[in-house]
């Protein structure tokens, strides 16, 4: 199993990387949090989670050793992959998540693309004595880097899941309500926020 990786970003989006270990190249799924974490630098170190399953394998990866194991409480929850769980913690950070759980704001969760009432309150139920306990702490490859944010957004709106009329509604939002977001990452939190709201 792989626990951690470092190495050269050789490709980056705000919801994945390759990294270049030793002369493999490795494709990691990340964050929109860790994504922020990790802008500008050349060489990281990602904690790694390997996902198995019937038809496919992918890595995650993470900042923090403390993302990971949320990550993985957030998997075990029953109606909960890794793709919805990579979303929650790309719209609420890693402390924003676990507020959520202790909390139990139901609307927190609601508000992700994919997470409906039943599965909210199973995330709730399921995860508040675990993080109460324990409280401390198919996407796609880099667009060219002549693109402009607002193109590397889309892009990462898609690799999401979302449909790219909606998606481009959403910056479209964004950029009406004078909020004018500086960062790719700021860009999409904004824009899931919009779609969120419908």
């Amino acid at each position: 199993m792989i626990a951690s990786l470092r190495g050269k970003v050789l490709r980056r989006t705000p919801t994945n990387v390759i990294l270049d270990c030793g002369g493999v190249g490795y494709e990691v799924r990340i964050s929109l949090y860790t994504a922020s974490a990790i802008e500008g630098q050349d060489e990281i170190t990602l904690v790694i989670h390997h996902h198995f399953s019937q038809d496919h394998q992918a890595l995650y990866g993470f900042n923090s050793e403390s993302e990971k194991q949320l990550f993985i409480h957030l998997i075990s929850v029953s109606g909960v992959g890794p793709s919805s769980a990579q979303l929650i913690l790309s719209y609420m950070s890693p402390q924003e998540t676990e507020i959520a759980i202790l909390s139990e704001d139901l609307a927190a969760f609601k508000k992700v693309k994919g997470v409906g009432d039943k599965t909210a309150r199973r995330i709730l139920v399921d995860l508040k004595d675990k993080i109460s306990k324990g409280s401390g702490e198919s996407p796609i490859l880099a667009a060219p880097s002549n693109n402009t944010m607002e193109e590397e957004a889309l892009s990462a709106l898609l690799a999401l899941g979302f449909p790219r009329s909606q998606a481009q509604k959403a910056i479209s939002r964004v950029h009406d309500s004078g909020t004018g977001p500086t960062t790719v990452e700021a860009l999409i939190r904004h824009a899931l926020r919009a779609l969120s709201q419908g």
